[in-house]
């Protein structure tokens, strides 16, 4: 396909991520780096990827080394070259009912003069309040301005994706920052 990839494209290739990933229950607690490159040009580069990537995806989403301690370490020392078109960032996260809000408030203000003791203690909480639900955020962006952001939760058994248009809007600039 020739031309720039759209948002469709986008979102394809961050359903392919997910699915690549597994359940939720299941998955690395860690976030993940993914690079985008334009399935043809990596068809052009090495022709023997062609049965691989047949699947008519304009996008193919490559995993990176997650070098760092921290999602903000990882984008501030994260560049692509020309030939990525986009990056996929996957962020395990803890969803609470909004009741709980309070509840994680009372926990990390007493704390807020040390922001490491603020995080540790809201995140103990989110992790052992009894409605958290475990949840993964992904944000992508490509070059040329295109983002995607989208909650994948788990609800009765089914796998939902979920978007917001103000979800993730700090992901997505420091995604963007990467491709500059």
């Amino acid at each position: 396909m020739a031309g720039t990839p759209t948002q469709s494209d986008l979102g394809r290739a961050i359903r392919d991520i997910a699915d690549h990933l597994g359940d939720i229950a299941e998955a690395n607690a860690r976030p993940g780096l993914f690079a985008l490159v334009e399935t043809n040009a990596l068809i052009q580069q090495d022709p023997s990827l062609a049965d691989q990537l047949s699947d008519g995806s304009v996008l193919t989403a490559i995993e990176q080394e997650f070098r760092a301690d921290d999602v903000e370490e990882m984008l501030a020392t994260t560049s692509w070259p020309p030939t990525v078109a986009g990056c996929v960032l996957v962020q395990p996260i803890v969803v609470l009912p909004p009741q709980a809000e309070q509840d994680l408030d009372s926990a990390f203000e007493p704390l807020l003069a040390d922001p490491t003791a603020a995080d540790e203690a809201a995140r103990t909480l989110a992790t052992s309040h009894p409605e958290h639900q475990r949840a993964r955020l992904h944000v992508g962006v490509l070059r040329g301005g295109v983002s995607v952001a989208l909650l994948e939760i788990t609800i009765d058994g089914v796998r939902e994706f979920r978007i917001h248009p103000s979800l993730a809007t700090n992901l997505i600039e420091a995604l963007f920052r990467t491709l500059d």
